[in-house]
């Protein structure tokens, strides 16, 4: 456990709606169908989008998150007319626009900094919004040193409120990413999302070796259980994490930001990418009950 998360996660600084068991406002919670999709960091980050619609179609992949700054080239700024070709082609495929990955961030000590990723954040909202995509994803990066850990999580939680207000007017999700230099230790995301408590913010579980951490990977999942709404797989073939436990978790799941989506990204980058996938696609159906 990090230091000092044990004070973080008691007395008065969880002293917040979200962590006295209220839940948001919004629709009813319900079961809703895994789908296999795949995140553009690494294995699609030199295709073109046609060549990614062409390889997820290919592969069995119904959608995909398009991570920023990769060849694709759905970036925020994108025309009009640019931005209505992007819906257009995914319109015209099998394969869905699941959302763009963004690595916005708010964990900065410094307001001008945190207030140019908010900004970021609302244009790739808009982005989303006008090439058919549901969400984007974003992240906390870390606890900057030197500064008290309750207070850069209090200020990354009220910045995703920000964003999650600016979410929903464009009928869009903000998904955050458990990611980063202490962030991505469960207790401290929880923190996280206790203080973001609009319910338009939900979060991106990334299948992280910290998930493993304390008293284990069911109890660290159902920590944020009830706030999922993406979830990033990595690599199927590879025995790095508790792939049928993370499945069976995931059948569970009865929450409004829940999507469905188990989105395939991995690090390493295999000879034969459409190859992997297929090969990824068939050990997805049998953990997901698809076959």
């Amino acid at each position: 456990m990090l230091a000092g998360t044990t004070a973080v996660l008691s007395g008065s600084f969880l002293q917040n709606p979200r962590s006295r068991g209220d839940q948001p406002r919004g629709s009813a919670a319900r079961r809703v169908p895994l789908r296999l999709g795949l995140v553009t960091y690494n294995w699609g980050k030199d295709w073109t989008l046609a060549d990614i619609i062409q390889n997820c179609e290919a592969a069995g992949f119904s959608g995909v998150e398009l991570r920023s700054t990769h060849r694709h080239g759905v970036e925020i700024t994108l025309s009009r007319s640019q931005r209505e070709e992007v819906r257009s082609r995914f319109a015209d495929s099998p394969v869905e626009l699941a959302g763009l990955g963004s690595a916005c961030e708010y964990h900065s000590p410094d307001p001008a900094e945190r207030q140019r990723q908010i900004d970021r954040t609302r244009a790739f909202l808009q982005l989303s919004h006008d090439v058919g995509g549901s969400g984007v994803k974003v992240r906390p990066n870390a606890i900057p040193d030197g500064v008290p850990p309750e207070r850069t999580i209090e200020q990354i939680g009220r910045a995703l409120n920000t964003v999650g207000r600016m979410a929903a007017d464009l009928n869009q999700q903000i998904r955050v990413e458990v990611h980063g230099r202490k962030t991505s230790e469960i207790p401290v995301m929880k923190a996280i999302m206790d203080f973001a408590d609009h319910p338009s913010v939900g979060v991106c579980w990334n299948c992280n070796p910290a998930d493993l951490h304390g008293k284990g990977f069911r109890h660290n999942f159902d920590q944020l259980k009830d706030r999922l709404a993406t979830v990033h797989i990595h690599d199927l073939r590879q025995n790095r994490y508790p792939w049928a436990e993370l499945f069976q978790a995931l059948q569970t799941v009865e929450t409004p930001s829940f999507t469905g989506w188990t989105l395939l990204e991995d690090g390493h980058v295999p000879q034969d990418i459409l190859s992997a996938m297929k090969q990824n696609r068939d050990l997805w159906n049998t953990l997901a009950g698809a076959s």
